[in-house]
Order: structure tokens, then sequence, then C-alpha cells
């Protein structure tokens, strides 16, 4: 039996030792899907030693034996896009991390070293060369809790790829890890006993778990772009006092800070249709959430996280917040703990030494709260003893404890669902650890803290309006996205540049999702433009059709845009023909002059 691991997961090959190499490939091809050429195997897992389709060559006298775990990638994932970049060394804070910015390739992180090159230091007596090494300062290993204590501040959770790099450093290289995903449901197909719930086994029945504090975390750093991303999503608690809700969307980089750390980048927040008070809030279903998905997937953006406030106001004068969430009341109550969970199951994190090819989530969760300062700041945390907790969202009902925030409950809601037994390890206040029953289950627990920052100098994804366009869903404001917005924004930014007038993320979603004119299928090249900071694409796009069609409708909202007669879509002035035909004011539809019905609904003119 040979494991063969590809970006998709782990599967075992029968095969014997006098068998071909080519015969043996035919068998991979077969197992994962692939035509004979469509893929490569590799011997070693640092892609050398490729197994090539020779008839003359048997697996014994390539020294594949029966355990051997060999590497599987497909053709599009090789070439240079998939090789790695080591940083320069810049002392001892130079990490050799690969440059990445596809979030999917930040797995590949596993295959750097990720030293830390350590200068010569005359204290511990280093006698050698510049060039040489010794025990006093060979290159640290990113998993150092040592050197990860020292730093400041000191790093409690070292990095995901750093906790890999521990599992796979060993003598045998990690040949045989492998990172599972727990199960809680029954298994099916048990032959001994009648299925559940009248009869249950030892074979079928699923273990009982015991949570561990997490020692790694997948995200080790939230960074905002600008204040500018942060402040707007805020506003709307400054103007009503009513608590809010909003999806993270940027990217994965490296965390230089963090021996092979990752940071979650957010360049925009999204504000799906939600209902808030001051005590609460309660999302309703979001029927242009496939489409936000689509459109932040072609600007190179992705779902990062999620962000809520939590913010009551103490003092007016002094603009001071309720500080509420402390050491002696709790950071994330038992309900907030369950949505981050059920979002960090929909969004898995891609590993390739899970047999499934996840393993665990980079979602984050920020909450905008007080300090204790008592002023406003945001909150980067997610959920550490994360991979069991959230089976057990996913695979029963977790529900918050009535008595108490800081807990929660496993409850069956019916006679077909077995719940597992749940434990959790513990120090109590002598330092002894102990082992508890999770039932209930304290959710502080669970909760690791991120660092979230803004950079000193800030970084612009989209461009910033002294008079932006308005964010979705904020009705309640008075604040509505429709043609009449659109034309009394692009009346007041007067730029020379058009990318800069259309480079808004809540612009480029209006002009998708509206109902009037959606341009879903004729905005690829003008977010293409806004992804790559293309003028000359923009303006190709400002040249199209479906621009110009834009702008009549916006000019008959009684706002008067610049430039329009310039691109009119065929060529003529605009004014002209919109000075004879009449909008009507219920459909918006383009009547011909001399009607006193609109065509297009029958109602009267005025």
């Amino acid at each position: 039996i040979i494991r063969v691991q590809s970006p998709d997961g782990v599967k075992r090959i029968t095969a014997t030792k006098r068998e071909t190499a080519a015969t043996f490939l035919k068998k991979v091809a077969k197992e994962f899907g692939f035509q004979n050429n469509g893929f490569s195997v590799y011997i070693n897992r640092n892609k050398t030693g490729e197994i090539t389709a020779s008839s003359n060559k048997s697996l014994n006298l390539l020294k594949i034996n029966s355990g051997k775990g060999l590497r599987m990638i497909p053709r599009e994932q090789l070439g240079p896009s998939s090789g790695l970049q080591p940083s320069l060394l810049f002392g001892i804070k130079s990490f050799e991390v690969f440059r990445c910015l596809d979030a999917e390739r930040l797995e590949f992180l596993t295959d750097v070293l990720g030293r830390l090159h350590v200068a010569r230091r005359p204290q511990f007596e280093c006698r050698h060369g510049p060039l040489g090494k010794c025990v006093h300062c060979v290159p640290l290993e990113p998993f150092d809790e040592d050197y990860l204590n020292h730093l400041e501040p000191p790093v409690k959770h070292m990095s995901f790829h750093a906790y890999i790099r521990k599992l796979t450093g060993g003598a045998d290289k990690g040949k045989f890890v492998a990172l599972e995903n727990i199960s809680c449901k029954i298994k099916s197909g048990c032959e001994g006993h009648l299925p559940w719930p009248n009869g249950i086994c030892t074979k079928c029945q699923p273990s009982a778990i015991t949570l561990n504090r997490q020692k790694y975390r997948h995200v080790d750093n939230i960074m905002f772009e600008n204040h500018t991303v942060a402040d707007r999503f805020l506003d709307f608690w400054r103007k009503t006092g009513n608590q809010h809700f909003g999806y993270l969307y940027g990217r994965y980089t490296e965390h230089k800070d963090i021996p092979l750390g990752i940071r979650a980048e957010v360049a925009a927040i999204y504000e799906p249709p939600q209902i808030g008070t001051q005590n609460s809030l309660e999302l309703l279903e979001d029927p242009k959430a496939e489409v936000v998905d689509e459109i932040a997937a072609k600007l190179g953006l992705r779902k990062v996280g999620w962000i809520f406030t939590d913010l009551v106001s103490e003092d007016t004068r002094k603009g001071t917040v309720r500080y509420s969430r402390n050491k002696d009341t709790y950071f994330l109550s038992s309900e907030e703990c369950i949505t981050a969970g059920d979002f960090q199951n929909k969004h898995p994190n891609i590993c390739r030494l899970s047999p499934d090819g996840h393993f665990g989530s980079k979602f984050v969760t920020a909450v905008a709260t007080a300090g204790a300062e008592r002023v406003l700041h945001i909150k980067g945390q997610r959920l550490g003893g994360f991979l069991e907790y959230v089976k057990f969202i996913h695979c029963s009902t977790l529900v918050p404890c009535k008595d108490t925030v800081t807990k929660s409950l496993m409850k069956s809601v019916s006679s077909y669902e077995f719940i597992s037994k749940a434990l959790f390890e513990d120090i109590d206040k002598f330092g002894n650890e102990i082992t508890q029953l999770a039932r209930p289950l304290p959710v502080e627990y669970l909760i690791i803290d991120i660092t979230t920052t803004f950079p000193k100098d800030p970084v612009h994804t989209f461009s910033i309006s002294q008079n932006p366009f308005p964010i979705e869903n904020r009705d309640v404001l008075g604040e509505t996205q429709d043609f009449h917005s659109l034309a009394t924004y692009l009346s007041q930014n007067t730029s020379s540049m058009f990318l800069d007038t259309i480079s808004d993320f809540h612009l480029l979603l209006f002009l998708v999702t509206n109902e009037v004119m959606p341009l879903q299928d004729s905005i690829s090249l003008l977010l293409e433009a806004v992804r790559t900071r293309d003028e000359e694409l923009a303006q190709t796009w400002k040249r199209s059709e479906q621009w110009a069609t834009i702008e009549q409708l916006c000019s008959t909202v009684g706002v008067q845009l610049p430039g329009l007669q310039e691109y009119g879509a065929v060529g003529g002035s605009v004014h002209v023909a919109t000075a004879a035909m009449w909008a009507c004011q219920h459909c918006t539809f383009m009547n011909q002059p001399g009607t006193g019905h609109c065509e297009m609904c029958s109602l009267p003119r005025t």
C-alpha cells in the first residue's frame, strides 16, 4: 500500500514491488480522476525525484516500498508561480517566507524552512568567521518557544505553518503526520444491531472528545488597510446607537513579525441585510451573497472574517464608551462563539496534510467594543480548541446556557441525534492539569486573541472620497443606493482619473446588483481595471454602451454629469436626445415626447 498525497488529500493505492512505474501511474490517474499526463508524481516532498511513465523500471527498483509516501501535483500547479521565493536576510527577525498573495497558495508555506537567522554573538564566544555557524548562532526553528516568548510583545501562539514545521521536522520528516478532522456522527452500515436510535455499539459510536488548548493560530494578525474602512462601518452606530454587523473582505498575506505568520488584510466591509437594536442583532437572508463573493473574487479579494459592534455610549460629552467586555465579565458570549464556529465551518482552511484536504479555518472574528481606557477599539479573535468545538456545532445542536453568557451546552433536538461525550483539559488554581466534563463548556477556554492593527502608511485598494457612495442596506439612515445617489456621487467627484472615481467597493456592487440595469455580464473589464489599477483599461470600459446608458439614466434624475456629452452611446449629444424624451417617475422608462402615459407601466406622466 502506497500513500499518494495531493492538494485534495491523501489516498492509498495498492501495488506490488514488481509493478512497473507506468502501470502504477495509471492507477494513480484512475484514483484521482486525472488524464495520464495531467499530473506529476514525486518521490520526495520537495518535488524532486519525479516518477516517469517507464515500463522498464519497477517500483522495487525505484525504492518505493509499502507505506512509502509520494507527492502528486497537478500540471496546472507546476511552473514559476509555484516556486518558493525566500525573502532576504534582515538580521535576527529575517524569515525564509514564501511571499504569496494567493490565499490558497499560502498552503505552500509548509515547504518553507522558516528558520530564524541569528547574527554572531560575541558574548557567547563565537570564534568562527562571518560565514561560519556554531551552536550559539545556528538558525532557530520557527516554533522555538524561547524565541517567541522573548519577542516584543511576546507571542503566545505559534503560527499554523510553524506548527506544521514542528510536526514535519523530525527524523521521519512527517511521514506519518495526518491532521484528521474529527467526526461526531454515528458511523452508518453497522450490521450487528438495529440502526440508531434502536441500537448502538462501540464500533459505530463516536469516541469521546477531549478539548485541548490550541498552541497555534491560523491567522496571526488582522490589519485594516486604512482608518476609513473601519470608520465608515462604525458611522452606523454613531448615527443610530444600534449595533451593526459586516463581513470583512480582503486577502491573506505573510505577517513578517512572526515566523511563517499569516495576516488578514481587510480592504472593504460588506454590510448584509440585518435588524439591529441597542442590545441585539438579527441577520436576515441575503439574496446577493453569492454575487458579492463573485465580484470580490474578480477584484482579488475574498471573505476573511466578520465584524460586529458591542458599543454603549457612556458619556457623550467626553466621548467615552461603556467598558463591558473584560476578564471579569466575558470577551465573547456563548452565542457569539457559536456564530463564529458556524462561520469557520463554512470557510475551512486548505491543508494538504489532512486526508480531507482541509483543516481548521482562517476565518477571523473582530469586535468593535470599548477598551480599558473606555474608548472605542477593535479586537480580533477566533476560536481556539476550534477543531473539536465547531464539529459539535456541525454535528449536533449547541445552545447557550440560560443562566450565563460564558458557557454553552450540547443539547439533542431529536432522538435520532447522538451527543458525544466531551471533556476539556485545564489547570486548576494549584497548577495541576485536570480533566473536566464539558457540559456546560466555558467558552473563554476556546478564545484566541489576534492583534488588530492599522498600517503607518495607509494602503488603498479602493479610492477614498470626501463624498463617498452610500453603503448598501442602510435604508434606516435614509442612505439609499439608487441612480439619484449615483448621479450625485459622480457629479461631486470630478477627478480627471475615471479609475479613482469608479474604484469604490459599494459602487461596484450597486452597478452589478441594481434592478434597473444590472451589469453583471459586462463589468468584468472594469473589475480587472480596478484590480490592476489600469486607467487605460478603465477608460476603455467607460466608452462602452453600458456606461453611456448608466449616464443617461443618471441624467433623468435632474443631476447633470460632467462630460456626459463626450461619451454618448451613439456618438452624438445625449443632452439633445434626453431633452425631448421624458423618464417615468415610477419605472424610470425613457418615453418618446408627446405621450402622457408611460409606454412601459401605463401610469400617467405626472
